[in-house]
């Protein structure tokens, strides 16, 4: 009978250790973006076509100056 080993355990490294609360910190900061009203309202107006856009005025390239435009002073 052959017995199979389902589980591998790499071994941990000096550099992974040492990267982890980068990574952590990072993986965080990625999380709090996308789930900002701003970045989603950005994304949902990125998934209208182009003529939806005219109809409200805008162009494709001034989508995230419209949605950051409180913030944006250009």
């Amino acid at each position: 009978m052959a017995l199979t080993d389902t589980h591998s355990s790499a071994p941990l490294s000096l550099g992974k250790i040492l990267a982890a609360p980068f990574v952590a910190i990072g993986n965080f900061l990625v999380a709090m973006m996308e789930n900002n009203s701003r970045v989603q309202h950005v994304q949902a107006l990125n998934a209208l076509s182009d003529a939806e856009l005219a109809e409200r005025g805008l162009k494709r390239d001034d989508i995230v100056a419209h949605v950051f435009r409180d913030m944006m002073h250009v």
